[in-house]
């Protein structure tokens, strides 16, 4: 067996898109691109988001809310493998050989997924109307800017409003594997199984990734899920509304939002952060060392904040139907192999890197049910329902720029 190191996440980085290790910060150790690279992304969705990600949809979600419906933490996963190679025979093919716990049988497939070329064109129609206002920061009022306005008629003539901070694309994002920086590619959920991730699945254990296009993989992960995050939100005089919940031993940062719209095409869209960050890799799984900058940047909340107080313009913005979000961050763990050495003047060249990230999630109405009620109340019906599918893959690119395309109608 081949002996394996966990590497810390503040020594280096990953530059992947040119297949590029950068060596440990403060160093001179040259350092290749590893053959393969693979990730997990481990989640624990609550409240709402156990709904609709669990694949009921908002139909789902609103089911519960009116007191049907499952209701309790579901667990999702995302896996995927990048390889520098090209299959040695026949077409891609790689599995994850999981441990028992993780309730998923011997394996799960990596699957290469089929390019189809795309001839979307855009559909001709009415002109897109109503406003998306945008606030930001907790506190019973909003600060000095707000709401930025963005009039959707005006952005579809190519007219943005003045000083809008597009902060979702200038958030740094951490690298990813993709179809399209990997030679070979294959992830999981897919379409060619319907293996949901249970809610007692565990992911402690030895993990496997074996394929005809990478280097086998091999690990053993001391960290498990998430817990489910919970909490409530209660309005105070004057129209601002109190966000709380449970501190996560785990949670490494917090990061809220909420959206809502109006009858009349407006919609209001809030973020904890204090500055204008919205969407992108805030909106995704995270590293510790990532995080700790954006707290620094005070768009993330730090791990000892279990409140946040939605402005009462928000709240009457979004009228009744306000929807609530809530991020939990949580540990990292790397592998490589072989190890990175010691000495700094010995240059590494890995086969293989492997990365493991955590998150907790909940959403809720902001002027319904709060989050703790939703995951308390227990429904004995539901024991012997089918699991929910696994999370369908958002397609739509994170920040103003999906959002506002979305709204237009000219897709994501």
């Amino acid at each position: 067996m081949r002996k394996l190191l966990t590497s810390r996440p503040a020594r280096g980085a990953f530059l992947l898109a040119s297949f590029t290790l950068l060596a440990a910060p403060g160093t001179s150790q040259q350092a290749s691109g590893p053959i393969a690279r693979y990730t997990i992304d481990a989640g624990t969705m609550s409240g709402m988001a156990a709904m609709a990600g669990g694949g009921g949809g908002m139909g789902a979600a609103m089911g519960m809310i009116m007191g049907g419906g499952r209701n309790q933490p579901l667990h999702e996963l995302v896996l995927r493998l990048g390889s520098t190679r090209a299959p040695t025979s026949g077409a891609p093919a790689a599995d994850h050989f999981l441990p028992a716990t993780a309730g998923l049988g011997a394996s799960v497939p990596l699957v290469t997924p089929r390019v189809i070329p795309s001839d979307d064109q855009p559909i001709p129609g009415e002109r897109p109307r109503g406003r998306l206002l945008i606030y930001w920061g907790c506190g019973a009022t909003p600060g000095p800017g707000q709401p930025v306005v963005i009039d959707f008629a005006k952005v579809a003539k190519g007219q943005m409003p003045p000083g809008l901070y597009m902060s979702g694309a200038s958030i740094p994002q951490e690298w990813q594997i993709r179809a399209s920086n990997s030679k070979t590619y294959g992830d999981w959920p897919n379409g060619q199984t319907r293996k949901t991730v249970p809610a007692n699945s565990s992911l402690l254990g030895d993990h496997r990734i074996a394929g005809n296009y990478s280097p086998d993989i091999a690990f053993t992960l001391r960290q498990d899920f998430m817990p489910a995050i919970t909490g409530a939100a209660r309005q105070i005089a004057g129209g601002a509304t109190i966000i709380s919940w449970n501190s996560l031993p785990q949670a490494t940062g917090y990061y809220a939002w909420a959206f809502g719209a109006q009858g009349n095409g407006d919609m209001v869209w809030w973020a904890s952060s204090a500055t204008q960050a919205f969407g992108g890799p805030v909106w995704d799984w995270m590293s510790p060392a990532a995080v700790q900058k954006m707290i620094a940047q005070k768009i993330v909340m730090p791990p000892s904040q279990t409140s946040c107080t939605v402005p009462a313009a928000v709240t009457q913005a979004g009228g009744e139907m306000l929807m609530g979000s809530l991020y939990a961050y949580g540990p990292e763990a790397n592998f490589a192999y072989p190890p990175r050495p010691a000495d700094p003047k010995i240059a590494w060249k890995p086969e293989w890197i492997a990365r493991v990230r955590y998150r907790a999630n909940t959403m809720w109405m902001l002027n319904g049910p709060d989050m703790g009620d939703m995951m308390s109340q227990a429904d004995d019906a539901d024991e012997g329902d089918e699991p929910a599918p696994q999370p369908k893959k958002n397609k739509c690119r994170g920040g103003l720029g999906g959002m506002l395309g979305g709204a237009m109608g000219v897709g994501c």
